[in-house]
């Protein structure tokens, strides 16, 4: 029987993407393989969490009642583990989000599943992390997410775009880094069709709020 370490699950609403507001039950497992200056989820970086078995994962997202599931970390694909379980999310008839960092092929996860790809920034450290075959993976109803702590992350992420303009295209900004207002300058001075993506959760629950 597969196990996935688990950092925590819980009931919130999208805090961020295109669900934005919505109800969502989190999975968010343990281990990452980034590490990213601005990482707001340390905890859930490191290699531990509690052993769970899918059919146990999937009892307590049922018992929450909500369609919409999001996979997150951490970063869900170091444990192979993960891609059994989007494909049992799948078959249970969840919404189901995957969220990950782009380091990792994402051609491999059940194409059933929607994909939130995190495109590593300089303001990161990690921005030669990316899988380059993801530019081709992504479909149009996936979401390519920069997150941006400078102006010269905003410049990168329009070049990057470009790449990819058929998808829906995130800009987030590092909370106490950029103010949101002066990236919505930046996004309409630069005529890209992009989304700006706040952290609705943050700004309900404060910056260091856990499950939420």
């Amino acid at each position: 029987m597969s196990h996935i370490f688990i950092s925590e699950i819980f009931l919130s609403i999208q805090g961020e993407s295109v669900h934005a507001g919505r109800p969502s039950v989190f999975v968010r497992l343990a281990g990452c393989n980034l590490g990213c200056s601005w990482c707001d989820t340390v905890y859930a970086a490191k290699a531990e969490g509690t052993a769970l078995s899918i059919e146990e994962i999937l009892e307590k997202v049922s018992g929450y009642g909500v369609k919409l599931v999001q996979v997150t970390g951490g970063e869900p694909m170091v444990q192979p583990e993960t891609i059994e379980l989007i494909g049992a999310l799948c078959d249970s008839g969840y919404e189901t989000v995957v969220e990950t960092n782009g380091s990792f092929d994402i051609s491999v996860m059940d194409e059933r599943a929607e994909y939130v790809v995190d495109y590593k920034l300089p303001g990161s450290g990690q921005d030669c992390s990316f899988h380059e075959p993801n530019f081709n993976a992504i479909r149009p109803r996936d979401q390519l997410k920069f997150v941006i702590a400078s102006r010269e992350d905003f410049n990168t992420a329009v070049d990057v775009s470009r790449k990819v303009s058929h998808c829906h295209l995130l800009f987030s900004p590092v909370w106490g880094k950029v103010d949101g207002k002066e990236l919505v300058a930046w996004l309409l001075e630069s005529g890209v069709d992009g989304r700006i993506n706040l952290q609705l959760h943050k700004i309900l629950w404060g910056e260091n709020a856990r499950g939420v």
